[in-house]
């Protein structure tokens, strides 16, 4: 009988001690590494579309910063409790300008080869149509792919860096839109 116990002694701790092991590895992993997020809403649209699950690499932007044509996962500027995705069009040192419902660059018009060809881009209460505004360190400006539906720097202005949770690198969910998410810039 004490054989017995003992055995299920060890098969209880064995089990504690890989879910602890397991557990200890998800921690640093969601931590330090990366982090799941899921698209809510349509400012992403058609690049993503709400439900869709996405992993987050919490260590690129850490070491080179944010990239024109990122796709970053941030601290909402209005409630940090919630995580907005959206493009980076601007980085420090930029000029960005809406006019004509074109995005400019540095005072180029920006192409924008995710987009559909009939989109367009239309200004909000910080980025006015027409108004040139230089970007600022330690900033950038993220704007959502579906201009039409996308609360983003337009209306609340620039995102500080130390809002960036990290770049969204890879879409798992459904399993029929799975892959990586690459930067058309780079």
């Amino acid at each position: 009988m004490v054989s017995v116990v003992k055995k299920i002694f060890k098969i209880v701790y064995e089990m504690i001690e890989a879910f602890v092991v397991s557990a200890s590895v998800f921690v640093v992993v969601y931590l330090f590494l990366m982090q799941p997020h899921q698209v809510k809403g349509s400012s992403m649209f058609p690049t993503f579309e709400t439900g869709q699950y996405l992993l987050t690499d919490k260590v690129t932007l850490k070491r080179r910063g944010p990239a024109r044509g990122d796709v970053i996962v941030f601290k909402s500027p209005l409630d940090e409790n919630f995580d907005f995705i959206k493009r980076v069009l601007a980085v420090p040192g930029d000029t960005i300008l809406i006019q004509g419902g074109y995005v400019y660059l540095n005072g180029e018009k920006l192409e924008e080869p995710y987009l559909p060809n009939d989109y367009t881009t239309s200004g909000g209460r910080f980025l006015r149509d027409g108004m040139e505004y230089l970007v600022q360190d330690s900033t950038i400006i993220a704007i959502g792919d579906n201009r039409d539906h996308s609360s983003d720097s337009r209306d609340w202005g620039p995102v500080p860096y130390e809002n960036i949770v990290g770049r969204a690198f890879f879409r798992y969910w459904p399993s029929e839109t799975i892959g990586t998410i690459t930067n058309p810039n780079l």
